[in-house]
């Protein structure tokens, strides 16, 4: 029998984090509470989380450093509450690796929505399978690296893996399912299951730009992941010419 993802609550307001805990596990999840940056540490010590939905406003340490932290760490994915947080501290949290995020106080059914289409984009590792034919794996050439499908992990031409958070992974999944084909902010959202709060068409563009400096030769000239005016992205294999 498969275990209930564990998902990690971290707000400084009791009344707060214990209506999320007590819905999630109404709903099947496990919960760990955290009042701050420090309680969540020594929590993860003892557990790691499949997820973390973290308060951004909170008088002890700030959520921008604990996904700084968190990033370094393990990468974790994260889901941030923000109630007076300004749309500059949005970005900086996409940015640093944040999967999504969500207004405070928030529709707790939205939230669950939002943390089951997370875990489903970073899915389990999968179990490794005798290989019973000898099928090349599900590899995607993007730029300076390959994209590997089955195990959502993208390799330089050495094997090294580089880090993705799963909203990177989903529109990378998106981009090799549809090669030269230009897609709008808005589909790419949509196909990547990744719709922000907001329509934030900004999300978009900063996990694009993050890809850039994991994929792209120049990514200050992206040849492979290009910008089509007006009309949004477009991924250019590498064997095609401009």
């Amino acid at each position: 029998m498969s275990q209930s993802p564990h998902i990690f609550i971290v707000d400084d307001e009791a009344p707060a984090r214990e209506m999320v805990g007590d819905y999630l596990r109404m709903h099947g999840f496990g919960v760990t509470l955290c009042d701050g940056g420090k309680s969540l540490r020594l929590a993860i010590d003892g557990a790691k989380p499949d997820l973390v939905v973290l308060d951004l406003n909170m008088p002890e340490e700030d959520g921008l450093s604990i996904i700084r932290d968190l990033k370094s760490r393990d990468n974790v994915p994260v889901i941030m509450l923000t109630a007076t947080a300004s749309p500059i501290d949005r970005v900086v949290g996409l940015e640093l690796g944040a999967d999504d995020y969500l207004a405070k106080p928030c529709e707790l059914r939205e939230l669950m929505a939002r943390i089951r289409s997370v875990l489903r984009r970073s899915g389990p590792p999968r179990a490794a399978e005798p290989p019973a034919k000898t099928e090349k794996p599900a590899l995607v050439r993007f730029g300076t690296k390959w994209l590997d499908l089955e195990a959502q992990a993208l390799r330089d031409e050495e094997g090294i893996e580089h880090p993705l958070t799963a909203s990177e992974f989903g529109l990378l999944k998106v981009f090799a399912a549809n090669p030269k084909r230009v897609l709008s902010r808005e589909r790419l959202l949509e196909l990547a299951n990744a719709r922000d709060a907001e329509a934030f068409d900004r999300a978009v563009d900063l996990r694009i730009m993050r890809i850039r400096r994991k994929i792209e030769p120049d990514p200050a000239r992206p040849s492979v992941i290009r910008t089509v005016r007006g009309g949004g992205y477009l991924f250019a294999p590498v064997d095609e010419k401009a």
